[in-house]
């Protein structure tokens, strides 16, 4: 692990979200299709950042970047744009109960209170001690401070009881996936100082 990506003075002029896995598709005689899946789901993200100056936010991205060493090293990342969940709950939520590999409905309770919208349809999770990221893929109603989620992918890995879910500022566990990485400038501002435009792609690392 080589850190977490220093956005802490930048947002992400575009930023694109993709799920991706890995699908074997044919076809029976009588045109029955067969599908199989060969990977795990993960997400990735192009990302591009525009006029920043090297003075601020730039020297300290290329220096970051630089010690990954392309694709070798694994780093952190939370982007600006999808850091706050969209539904209302506030508290320390908890697992409730053991979940093995595959599951994709897990009991959870310690909500911060009841109704509709704890979490919403879209939202990303991660269990502690999980390097997957999940979605939440229905929204969510609790009652007595306790509800049932349903993620997608499936859980890769078991669930031990009480594990805390972080649903806001969700760290994805990624790597550069090319070797290759150029950094550009694109103007200068009213003062004269050069902008600079980076854009690169990641992908959980599993």
């Amino acid at each position: 692990m080589s850190g977490a990506f220093p956005i802490s003075t930048a947002k992400f002029g575009t930023l694109g979200i993709k799920s991706i896995q890995n699908t074997i598709i044919s076809k029976t005689i009588s045109g029955k299709k067969l599908a199989r899946q060969i990977d795990s789901q993960r997400f990735a993200f192009t990302i591009q950042i525009i006029t920043a100056k090297r003075s601020d936010v730039y020297g300290e991205l290329m220096g970051f970047i630089i010690k990954q060493r392309s694709s070798k090293e694994n780093f952190t990342i939370i982007p600006p744009e999808i850091e706050d969940a969209r539904g209302s709950e506030t508290g320390t939520v908890l697992v409730n109960g053991v979940h093995a590999v595959g599951d994709t409905t897990i009991a959870m309770d310690a909500f911060a209170g009841d109704g509709a919208g704890r979490f919403k349809t879209g939202d990303f999770i991660k269990f502690a001690s999980h390097n997957k990221v999940y979605m939440v893929v229905a929204d969510v109603t609790s009652s007595s401070n306790a509800s049932t989620v349903t993620i997608e992918p499936p859980l890769i890995t078991a669930l031990a009881d009480n594990s805390v879910v972080t649903y806001d500022n969700v760290p994805f566990t990624v790597y550069l996936t090319s070797d290759i990485q150029e950094f550009g400038v694109v103007g200068a501002d009213k003062d004269g100082n050069l902008l600079y435009s980076f854009q690169f792609d990641v992908e959980e690392a599993l």
